[in-house]
């Protein structure tokens, strides 16, 4: 598919992306998004814990690569930096399988309602490195969740709605997943408390 032929509606071209015939790797959605590169990869990897399912051990792996390219927003990078090795990863059959197609269909939902707000709030320089951290901070509460406790889905889909918002420059949707992030958080910290006090009682 040449430049030209591209799809300008972000649901679409992920579909082109996962039907098309490059590697499903790190390097191809970067080369393809571009600046939407960190939200773009923030989203495909944190869609798998997001989900209500036992992932085992393989999304910390994903949330530890979202924790380090918050980092580098952070630090102002422009685009993704990762080693070469990592960039050349295939995303495994379950996300491109499964995952993937299930988020597809929900970004379409979200497409559906969605319009650019506060377009310009995304393109400042303190306002990506704000939304980093606080990217970092969900991801961190999802990965220090309980194991098999399911506390790590709403942090999780906060920062998959997030990330949505800064695909598609929607403040309102950033609002949104600020909300849905802090109450995982809450509840991570609660029930984390309570868990450790029985912890206690029993032992």
């Amino acid at each position: 598919m040449n430049k030209a032929a591209q799809p300008d509606i972000f649901s679409d071209q992920l579909e082109a992306w996962l039907k098309g015939k490059q590697p499903k790797s790190f390097d191809s959605l970067i080369n393809l998004f571009k600046d939407k590169s960190f939200a773009v990869i923030f989203l495909v990897l944190m869609i798998l814990p997001a989900l209500p399912l036992p992932t085992g051990g393989i999304t910390h792996i994903f949330e530890i690569i979202v924790m380090l390219l918050c980092l580098e927003m952070i630090a102002g990078f422009k685009t993704i930096w990762l080693p070469k090795r990592w960039r050349s990863l295939k995303l495994g059959k379950f996300l491109e399988g499964k995952a993937i197609p299930l988020l597809l269909k929900r970004v379409r939902q979200v497409e559906k309602r969605s319009s650019p707000r506060w377009r310009g709030f995304f393109t400042l320089p303190l306002a990506q490195r704000f939304l980093a951290l606080l990217i970092f901070g969900l991801t961190l509460t999802a990965f220090l969740s309980p194991p098999f406790s399911g506390l790590d889905t709403l942090p999780s889909l906060g920062v998959v709605l997030i990330s949505l918002a800064i695909i598609l420059d929607d403040f309102i949707l950033l609002l949104a997943g600020t909300v849905v992030g802090a109450l995982g958080v809450f509840l991570v910290v609660g029930l984390s408390g309570v868990i450790i006090k029985f912890s206690h009682r029993l032992f």
